[in-house]
């Protein structure tokens, strides 16, 4: 055996990131309690990019980890950012993809937004943490810097706070890269690519009929809709502020996303427009009653002789205009 001042080098290699090329990602979950509205509190997951070649970090509470919450996350950081990275990275996050048979596949939305962008996306194999080391790091660097000694009045503070706390950490001295990543972040942006020219759909998108109660549901809450267009399709939106429900191009509805579970969100103008309404649909009952008149329930309809299509199928015989079957006998 050689002595180890006599054992041939072994230099590790070290990672390079070229300009504008690889943003790492990553779900951060925070242990704070943050008030979500409606009595409840929790802990969102945050998500969290960091650019390879600048360290450049940045950040966004999202209401879920579902892919539509996931992917307005992404979007809302990248019109902060200004400019597209060429590929991200991601480890087996449910709603981005994972790796099957040994081929690393995305999940239908991921891959909708991916192609909306013209960016590639980079799936970490399984157990393989170093791969987006940079990201895990900020992820403990939060907790240690940004979180000590801080409360929150709701997800909104949350966010505001940590964009401040943002612009500080990342104008400090790196000593991997032996400058602050700020002073790399212009040679970085120049590298990417540019925003598309039109805006991805991301967030909750559904159509459906507008019920009689005028209340649609995203993520488990129900929100009010203008009475107006009950019995007719709506379209319903909602990113990670803001929810708003369409008929036909026209607004019909919008409300302030709700971050809590299981509520009902009322717009006080549509609770008066479905007094209104219901109050002039008993007044017409009540006037059509009292003129005699039939309403709605009570239109009278002609009734056909189902005889006829006995006769038309050769059930019966059929009746001559003097009463007597064409056969002779009398009916």
């Amino acid at each position: 055996m050689l002595r180890p001042h006599y054992l041939p080098s072994d230099p590790a290699s070290r990672t390079e990131y070229g300009a504008g090329h690889r943003v790492q990602c990553d779900l951060w979950f925070p242990p704070a309690v943050v008030p979500l509205g409606a009595g409840q509190a929790g802990s969102p997951p945050v998500l969290v990019m960091t650019s390879g070649y600048s360290r450049m970090r940045w950040a966004v509470m999202i209401a879920s980890r579902q892919a539509p919450d996931l992917i307005a996350g992404h979007w809302q950081l990248l019109q902060n950012i200004g400019a597209v990275p060429r590929e991200l990275v991601w480890d087996n996050e449910s709603a981005v993809g994972c790796w099957r048979r040994g081929k690393a596949t995305l999940t239908g939305e991921f891959e909708t937004f991916r192609g909306s962008l013209g960016i590639g996306v980079h799936l970490c194999r399984p157990r393989d943490p170093e791969a987006k080391g940079l990201v895990e790091r900020n992820n403990g660097y939060f907790e240690t810097s940004f979180l000590p000694g801080r409360t929150f009045t709701g997800h909104q503070d949350f966010n505001t706070q940590l964009a401040d706390w943002l612009v500080l950490a990342n104008a400090r001295h790196s000593r991997r890269i032996g400058c602050a990543p700020t002073a790399r972040w212009a040679t970085d942006r120049a590298a990417m690519l540019a925003m598309p020219p039109t805006a991805p759909a991301v967030g909750w998108s559904v159509r459906v009929r507008l019920p009689r109660d005028y209340y649609v549901r995203i993520a488990s809450n129900d929100y009010s809709v203008d009475p107006v267009v009950v019995g007719r399709f709506v379209e319903v939106a909602a990113d990670l502020t803001t929810v708003t429900i369409t008929c036909g191009g026209v607004v019909v509805g919008r409300h302030r996303r709700c971050w809590a579970r299981h509520q009902t969100i009322t717009d006080p103008a549509h609770r008066e427009a479905a007094k209104r309404l219901a109050h002039h649909a008993a007044a017409a009952r009540d006037q059509a009653t009292s003129t005699g008149r039939p309403t709605g329930a009570e239109v009278v309809v002609e009734r056909r002789d189902l005889s006829v299509y006995d006769a038309l199928f050769g059930l019966t015989k059929p009746i001559g205009p003097t009463g007597t079957r064409v056969d002779g006998e009398v009916a």
